[in-house]
């Protein structure tokens, strides 16, 4: 396989060379990073501005900065911005979930001549009440451009006469890849595995596939904990929080990966279903208008509608691998075609600012 099809095509021209202060959360495993490193194979000076090392060392006070984040809570890093716009004078400054800077910090941004790009995969119009964004309620208004991955959001933004490009959650080529080759069921010790939160009804739904239909069932991510009693932990939990490494060989490990929509977040597809298939590893998703767009149901992923439903088709394709196989492959392929990696996603908004200059 060449570096093209690891990658997957950008589509388009080269994008032009910029200057990019990149304002997120840079700890090890965040999808933020893998954006950051996916700018520099395209070809974009890279600066650096880890958001994350202005956290309270306190967790009392960071829940606090959370909820609140105003006044000296989050002046240091305000301040901090403004010294490295004024130092390196870059030409964009991107903006990764932006729930700490005030207006005044981006109209300085702006008045320096950068492009400020809002980059928030969350969704903070939607009815699942994170409880950060109140500062970024102050501010949304004023950004350049904003990168929308949901439907609902496209109207939204129009309505308001906002600048904004319609993108796709994505995969990281250098992270979410096939495993080696002649990998079959022999390497994989899981059947059924869904890895992440207990979000929404997924306990309720995922306890039911295990212990209504009888199926062999693996979970594993943050809290849950909290949301099973010991019993099913055992019997159901392999592991807590995934990332990198760790999150790709689950996914390789397991006969049938599950992924899920986030309804309070108002998605419409799941991020983790450009993961799996990029893994090329057998999805098993929700049925949803994202999902038929991204995949050709049955022959690039399979989806359901029903408990019921998801357990059948679940069951079915657990005893026949070879079908398993092709779709997974299949899968694997349209995510390289389609453009779902973050070379690919990223490259369209810095098509976007070559248009706009």
């Amino acid at each position: 396989m060449n570096e093209q099809d690891a990658l997957g095509s950008s589509g388009g021209q080269t994008p032009r060379r910029r200057k990019i202060l990149y304002v997120a959360p840079l700890d090890a495993g965040n999808t933020s990073l893998y954006r950051l490193e996916a700018f520099r194979r395209l070809g974009q000076e890279m600066i650096p501005f880890a958001a994350d090392a202005f956290e309270p060392k306190s967790r009392y006070v960071a829940a606090l900065r959370y909820r609140y984040p105003v006044g000296p809570l989050i002046s240091r890093a305000n301040r901090a911005l403004q010294k490295a716009v004024r130092e390196h004078k870059p030409d964009v400054v991107w903006f990764d979930k932006p729930v700490h800077f005030h207006a005044g910090t981006i109209e300085m941004v702006k008045s320096t001549g950068a492009t400020t790009v809002c980059y928030n995969q969350d969704n903070p119009f939607g009815p699942r009440n994170d409880g950060c964004w109140m500062q970024f309620y102050k501010v949304y208004r004023l950004f350049d451009l904003h990168c929308l991955f949901r439907t609902v959001d496209v109207e939204r933004y129009r309505e308001w006469g906002l600048p904004a490009i319609k993108i796709a959650l994505s995969y990281d080529p250098l992270q979410h890849f096939p495993p080696p080759a002649g990998w079959s069921d022999a390497d994989r010790d899981r059947g059924l595995a869904y890895t992440g939160s207990p979000l929404e009804d997924r306990p309720e739904f995922l306890r039911g596939l295990g212990d209504t239909y009888g199926l062999p069932l693996s979970v594993a991510g943050p809290r849950w904990d909290k949301a099973w009693p010991e019993e099913l932990q055992k019997r159901f939990v392999f592991g807590g929080m995934m990332k990198g490494g760790a999150y790709r060989e689950s996914m390789w490990r397991s006969r049938i990966n599950m992924a899920f929509v986030t309804r309070k977040n108002e998605e419409d597809v799941a991020h983790k279903s450009f993961e799996i298939t990029a893994c090329a590893q057998f999805l098993l998703a929700e049925r949803s208008p994202g999902h038929l767009e991204a995949f050709e149901e049955d022959r690039e992923a399979v989806f359901y509608e029903s408990q019921e439903e998801c357990a059948d088709k679940a069951r079915y394709y657990l005893e026949h691998p070879e079908e398993r196989e092709r779709i997974a492959a299949a899968g694997r392929a349209r995510a390289v075609r389609s453009g779902y990696s973050n070379d690919a996603q990223l490259a369209k908004v810095l098509g976007r600012l070559d248009e706009a200059t």
